[in-house]
């Protein structure tokens, strides 16, 4: 982890523009602009673990970084990838405890780190704040219930083909970090990489994906979606 130099105007500009801050009067932004720090993550590096004492919320400037966590047998869940933008950490900033998930970055990056105590006092002080803290919160644990009802109610298979509806192109057929994995793909599903390679065999068979070069392009979406629904045999 290297420490990067950030101007105030950069910092307002970043707290402006997140869902978080805007519409925060400049007082306010002032206080926690003094707060927020820039660091840059080699591609690997770890950027927090499970279990240890919150930094503070995280907001991804540059690069791409996966939210995971380990069984106890070692296996790696991906429970989210997070790109340019993306605010995570917020459980035990405002939650409070430790942290809930391991975080590593997938390429350099560069993110901004707000210090915890900061964020706590603007929730006592704005009450608008603490609105949206609520709302996101609520957010992320509806896509939570989403994910653990798909994991019981459908195949490896019907979820793969819900997973490469929604992700970019970049993370299917893209060049370099962006691109996933097929282990990276088999965390996120709570799967092993063997049986994403099977369920990726089918979805060709069916002719909705096609598979060259360990890059992945959608043939046919109609297909595709049809398979996320569980509509096809």
């Amino acid at each position: 982890m290297q420490t990067l130099p950030a101007s105030t105007e950069k910092k307002l500009q970043t707290l402006g523009s997140n869902i978080y801050f805007e519409g925060l009067d400049e007082s306010a932004l002032q206080s926690v602009a003094e707060k927020m720090h820039l660091y840059q993550f080699k591609r690997g590096e770890t950027i927090f673990l499970e279990g240890e004492e919150s930094a503070g919320l995280h907001i991804m400037k540059k690069g791409s970084a996966k939210i995971y966590r380990l069984s106890p047998q070692g296996r790696q869940y991906i429970v989210n990838i997070l790109t340019e933008g993306a605010t995570f950490n917020e459980v035990s900033v405002y939650g409070g405890g430790t942290n809930p998930v391991n975080v590593a970055a997938l390429e350099e990056s560069n993110l901004w780190v707000i210090d915890v105590e900061i964020l706590r006092d603007l929730v006592l002080l704005h009450p608008a704040y603490a609105q949206k803290i609520i709302n996101n919160l609520s957010g992320n644990l509806r896509n939570l219930v989403h994910r653990v009802s798909g994991m019981a109610f459908y195949q490896v298979t019907h979820r793969l083909a819900r997973l490469l509806i929604k992700l970019p192109e970049t993370s299917l057929s893209g060049e370099g970090a962006s691109r996933l994995t097929q282990d990276q793909i088999a965390a996120r599903l709570g799967s092993v990489r063997e049986v994403i390679a099977r369920s990726l065999k089918e979805l060709e068979r069916c002719g909705a994906i096609r598979v060259k070069n360990r890059r992945i392009y959608i043939e046919d979406r109609e297909i595709l979606e049809k398979i996320a629904q569980g509509m096809w045999e």
